[in-house]
C-alpha cells in the first residue's frame, strides 16, 4: 500500500510577487482532481516577501498553501527550489505533485523528480482520473509519435505523480475572497550546495508581437502558407480582427510568427473565443494547442485535411481565393 497524505500538490511560480498564468491554471487542473480523488488541494510558495499571495492563492481554490519566504529565494534559485521542494515531499508525501510547463517549471520539475526519484510526464495537455483495475488512476495525455496522435500515460505506483502541464490546458478557477484556508510556514536553512549557482537578475523580454495567451481572437497558419503574399493576407486579417497572430512549426521555422506564438505541443495551448486556422492540416501535435477554443474556423484547400474534423466551421478552398473575400466583407461590417 502506498503511503502518501491524500494531497495534490501544485507548484506555484510568482515573480516580482505576481502569480504566474499558467501555474493558476494548473491549480484549476489540481482543483479538478482533488474533487475527484476526493483529496486535498495544496499549494506550494516559494520567494522573498511572497506572505501577502498566500490567501490569493486560497481565493483560487486551495486548501492549503506552504509558503517558504527568504531573502535567498527572492529569485528562482534552481538547486534551492529543488531541494526544498523534495524534502517537503518526503516529509508530507503528496499523491500528485503539478507544475505549470514554464521554462522554470520545466527546468524545476525533472531535477525534483530524480531527487525523489519518482516519473514525470511533461506537457500534458490534459490530466484526468480513471479507474484502472478497480483503482482510482491519474490519466495524463500528451501529444506523441511527432504529433499523429495523442498519447494516454498513466504512473506506476511510486508516489509521488508528477507532471508538468501546459498553458492553456486547464482553466483558472473562479476566486472568492471569502474563502478560507491553511497557512503553513517552512522555514528555509541555506547552505553551501544551495549557493554554489545563483541568480543575480531576472529579466522579462517584451512581446514582439501580440500574444497568442489571452487574445480572444487567434488567426493561425501553417505550412500551407509560403509566399510573403500569403503571410500579408493572414497578418491583414488578423489586424482588422484586432486578433494575435500563431502557427504551426513550419510557420514559427519560416520565421514569419515568433517562437513565443508557437502552439501546439512544443509551445502554446490556449483558448480563444474564435480560432481560425489557415493553411494547417491538423496534424495532433498542432490542433491539441487550440482544441479548447469556443469556436474554430478552419480554410484548408484538402478536402482531406485532419483539421475539417476538429473544427466548427471548415472551408475547403485556396487561402489566395477565400482570405482576401473574408477581409473585404469584415471591412464592411
Amino acid at each position: 500500500m502506498v503511503n502518501t497524505n491524500n494531497e495534490i500538490w501544485v507548484w506555484i511560480e510568482q515573480r516580482n510577487g505576481k502569480l504566474m498564468e499558467v501555474s493558476l491554471q494548473t491549480l484549476g487542473k489540481g482543483l479538478e482532481l482533488s474533487k475527484a480523488l476526493n483529496g486535498k488541494l495544496s499549494a506550494l510558495l516559494i520567494g522573498d516577501h511572497v506572505e501577502g499571495l498566500a490567501p490569493e492563492i486560497i481565493s483560487y481554490g486551495a486548501d492549503k498553501v506552504y509558503l517558504i519566504s527568504d531573502p535567498h529565494l527572492k529569485y528562482y534559485e534552481s538547486l534551492a527550489y529543488t531541494r526544498v521542494i523534495s524534502e517537503l515531499i518526503t516529509q508530507y508525501k503528496p499523491d500528485i505533485m503539478l507544475f505549470g510547463a514554464s521554462s522554470i517549471g520545466m527546468d524545476l520539475a525533472p531535477a525534483i523528480a530524480a531527487r525523489v526519484r519518482t516519473g514525470l510526464t511533461a506537457h500534458c495537455s490534459d490530466l484526468y482520473i480513471e479507474m484502472i483495475d478497480n483503482k482510482p488512476q491519474l490519466v495524463a495525455d500528451i501529444p506523441g509519435f511527432s504529433g499523429g496522435m495523442i498519447i494516454k500515460l498513466t504512473w506506476d505506483e511510486k508516489r509521488p505523480w508528477m507532471a508538468t502541464v501546459s498553458s492553456g490546458a486547464a482553466e483558472k478557477p473562479n476566486k472568492d475572497d471569502l474563502r478560507q484556508g491553511e497557512i503553513v510556514k517552512v522555514e528555509y536553512k541555506v547552505n553551501e550546495e544551495d549557493l554554489r549557482i545563483q541568480t543575480l537578475e531576472m529579466v522579462e523580454k517584451q512581446p514582439s508581437s501580440l500574444p497568442v495567451e489571452g487574445a480572444a481572437i487567434v488567426v493561425a497558419g501553417g505550412k500551407g502558407i509560403k509566399a510573403k503574399e500569403e503571410v500579408k493576407l493572414v497578418n491583414e486579417l488578423a489586424e482588422l480582427l484586432k486578433a494575435a497572430v500563431g502557427g504551426t512549426r513550419p510557420a514559427r521555422d519560416a520565421e514569419w510568427i515568433s517562437a513565443d506564438n508557437l502552439i501546439g505541443s512544443s509551445g502554446k495551448t490556449i483558448s480563444p473565443k474564435l480560432f481560425i486556422s489557415i493553411g494547417a492540416s491538423g496534424a495532433a501535435h498542432y490542433t491539441c494547442g487550440f482544441l479548447k477554443s469556443k469556436y474554430i474556423l478552419a480554410i484548408d484547400k484538402d478536402p482531406k485535411a485532419p483539421i475539417f474534423d476538429i473544427c466548427d466551421l471548415g472551408i475547403q478552398a485556396d487561402l489566395n481565393e477565400i482570405v482576401p473575400v473574408l477581409t473585404e466583407e469584415l471591412k464592411t461590417i
